[in-house]
């Protein structure tokens, strides 16, 4: 069995792993982490998204919805199957937890984990209708391409060559987001509540980039699980939304804060 020191050493070389032997305990641990979070966030993000279907206005629409979400269970499905290989018990994984729980819209969590499922926090706040459901779709899903994007460079070969195969598709989930979002204002959507929108989301897609000093960052750049900071993975998704953002009339909310929030900082 490899041992921590050689292990370190040889993704450090950019090495990469291929199997569930290669690894030892503690890169085990970081490696489920990460992939229990994809999973749980894909399971809770198609639930609550599977709601929305209904909500869109024509019957294209609520086909892609429905596209979209088949593809989010697919990849969690894809995902668990890798998990599976080191002892997981995805025959129980699915009944585990309410996918499809929400709390109450005006809470925010931040960053603070939760009890319950690995779910990213912005899947544990309710969406209000279909505008409101394409910007989520559109600032996450960039957010999502982003953060996958990093983990397909990442040293478990396996992981990374799914990602890579999952990545083209989120990016065109957060494609038809944006296309929702246009096609909604061209149509005469309130403008004031498109911004309402986004002043909700982009604070708590945010913070789906952690915290600026994390244990967990440090243990993955020390197993090549991921190399950038949060910061350089904040600004990258930052120059994907921005322009659209100024594109279509609307902005990012002042400090990255919703107007409560920054009320509630300034206090």
């Amino acid at each position: 069995m490899v041992d921590e020191e050689s292990l370190v050493s040889f993704v450090a070389g950019g090495g990469r792993l291929s199997a569930p032997d290669n690894v030892t305990p503690r890169y085990r641990g970081e490696l489920m982490r990460l992939m229990a979070i994809f999973v749980d966030s894909e399971m809770a993000g198609a639930s609550g998204f599977a709601d929305c279907i209904n909500l869109a206005p024509g019957l294209k629409e609520r086909i892609t919805a429905t596209r979209m979400v088949v593809d989010k269970f697919t990849h969690a499905r894809r995902v668990l199957e890798l998990m599976e290989q080191f002892g997981a018990n995805t025959g129980q994984y699915v009944g585990a937890h309410p996918w499809s729980s929400r709390l109450d819209r005006s809470m925010n969590l931040g960053t603070r984990r939760t009890e319950g499922d690995m779910r990213l926090n912005v899947f544990h706040y309710p969406i209000n209708g279909w505008v409101d459901a394409v910007v989520m779709n559109f600032l996450m899903g960039q957010a999502t391409v982003v953060q996958l994007d990093e983990l397909t460079r990442g040293s478990y070969q396996p992981l990374a060559d799914l990602l890579s195969e999952i990545v083209p598709v989120e990016r065109r989930h957060a494609e038809l987001g944006e296309q929702g979002l246009r096609v909604a204002l061209d149509k005469g959507h309130d403008k004031t509540d498109a911004q309402a929108s986004v002043n909700y989301w982009y604070p708590r897609v945010t913070d789906t980039f952690g915290r600026s000093t994390s244990d967990h960052f440090d243990q993955h750049r020390k197993y090549g699980l991921r190399q950038k900071s949060r910061e350089e993975l904040l600004s990258s998704w930052q120059s994907l939304v921005h322009p659209v953002l100024d594109e279509l009339g609307l902005s990012a909310p002042e400090g990255g804060l919703d107007p409560a929030s920054r009320q509630k900082a300034l206090a």
